[in-house]
């Protein structure tokens, strides 16, 4: 049993950290929108357009960038080597694209025998590339700066003095009610989401890292919105094709996306036990 003042300081700067890192985020995202848009700033960013998730996201990751630093490097001690950003970073992160991927195509596969399906929309190939490339960029340090709050500093400290497993669920769950207001948000979303977190917890401790965990985020949310899906309830418009997610909504997902639906539950499922091998058994 872990000391119980190590206990408190593990929680304590665990808090303090996503804490910081958001409210800083806030500060960071509200300012740019204020230059960007002027008066109509808060307006911008509430819309929830391209621009203004970019600005969130880097907003973030700035924001976590900073405290990773200063709270878990310089007053918490830990090294790079602690919070996994050492290693075969390349190849960590393309394998942890191709877990993500994998794992979501194989719960749209489930969706569309259940029901989802795509029809065709107006646009071109160049059109099409044009907005998934625009897409992922904008994903990308979305997930990374995610994976910093839920899967860096946090998780190195809870870890020391609960075990992995109880750190990686603790986080999973806080992960899940973090998106707790997305549009269109189901019960069986926030499990999903919850699960997601547990696969993306083990994959920080596969080979790789930190990198891994984010290629797996990002895999996951790349494939889903190329194919037009929302990604945990936010549209994210595609040409070319139109995702119709149809019934039972409890197996698609319906307006969430596939990760409202059963199909994703099982797909998951998969993907945390492959994941859980992929780890390791090293408790340290």
């Amino acid at each position: 049993m872990p000391e119980r003042r190590d206990l408190v300081k593990a929680i304590g700067w665990s808090i303090a950290f996503v804490v910081l890192t958001l409210v800083l985020t806030a500060l960071l995202a509200f300012g740019v929108a204020l230059i960007v848009a002027g008066e109509a700033g808060p307006a911008w960013l509430e819309a929830n357009g391209p621009g203004a998730t970019l600005d969130q996201a880097l907003s973030t990751l700035v924001s976590a960038a900073l405290f990773t630093w200063l709270i878990g490097i310089k007053v918490c001690g830990l090294t790079l080597e602690d919070l996994r950003y050492r290693g075969p970073r390349g190849r960590g992160f393309g394998l942890g694209m191709v877990a993500g991927a994998v794992t979501a195509g194989v719960a749209l596969a489930i969706g569309a025998v259940g029901g989802a399906e795509w029809v065709p929309d107006q646009g071109t190939a160049a059109s099409y590339l044009r907005a998934v490339g625009t897409t992922i960029l904008i994903l990308a340090p979305a997930a990374l700066a995610e994976e910093i709050i839920f899967r860096g500093v946090p998780q190195v400290l809870l870890a020391r003095v609960m075990g992995r497993g109880t750190a990686i669920v603790l986080l999973a769950v806080l992960f899940s009610l973090a998106h707790f207001a997305n549009p269109n948000v189901t019960a069986l979303g926030i499990g999903n989401i919850a699960l997601a977190g547990i696969f993306l917890g083990l994959a920080f401790y596969a080979p790789g890292g930190i990198w891994t965990a984010w290629g797996a985020h990002l895999g996951w949310n790349a494939l889903l919105a190329a194919l037009d899906t929302p990604v945990s309830g936010v549209p994210f418009p595609i040409p070319v094709l139109d995702y119709v997610p149809g019934d039972p909504a409890w197996l698609t997902g319906g307006p969430f996306g596939p990760e409202g639906g059963l199909a994703s539950t099982l797909a998951l499922t998969v993907a945390v036990l492959v994941a859980r091998r992929w780890a390791g058994k090293d408790s340290a």
